[in-house]
């Protein structure tokens, strides 16, 4: 293993951020139905909702979901994402893939800090400033063509909700 070199700009931007970056937060999984989705993880896995929200501008249903008492001890969970209508983005992703994994989340300490880190090292983002995301948290996103296929969402917890 390397070490980060002293000259910052030297330094690969995963080694910048790496003391931003706290756990993985979640797995979004895109759903037709989100009461169906709940039902299946409940009767299957033993899952409960841990909380739940309509996000207009994102234009979702969603509900995140894991074993009782995984919210308030910080793990990961799942997050159900259901279409508002089909203009919303999980709804064009259904209709282009079928449900199933949407992105993944990582829970960061400063979500402004960890976008000006990426934007700096030529690393794309969805949004100029950072969006409200689950339970008043500040959300941005990679662009998947720049974090290897995969939608990889940055999640700065709201301070009431450390765990999520």
């Amino acid at each position: 293993m390397t070490t980060p070199s002293a000259d910052p700009a030297a330094t690969p931007a995963t080694a910048l951020i790496a003391d931003l970056v706290t756990a993985v937060d979640h797995v979004g999984i895109a759903v037709p139905d989100l009461d169906a989705a709940k039902k299946w993880y409940e009767d299957h896995l033993g899952f409960v909702t841990l909380h739940q929200e309509t996000n207009a501008e994102q234009g979702v249903e969603e509900a995140m979901i894991g074993p009782a008492g995984a919210d308030a001890s910080g793990a990961a969970v799942i997050q159900l994402l259901a279409p508002l209508n089909e203009e919303s983005t999980i709804a064009k992703f259904i209709a282009r893939s079928g449900p199933g994994l949407q992105q993944l989340a990582v829970r960061v300490t400063d979500v402004d800090a960890v976008t000006e880190r990426l934007t700096g090292a030529g690393i794309r983002v969805l949004y100029p400033a950072p969006k409200r995301g689950t339970a008043d948290s500040r959300i941005n996103f990679v662009h998947p063509k720049d974090a290897g296929g995969v939608l990889l969402e940055l999640v700065e917890p709201a301070a009431h909700n450390v765990g999520h």
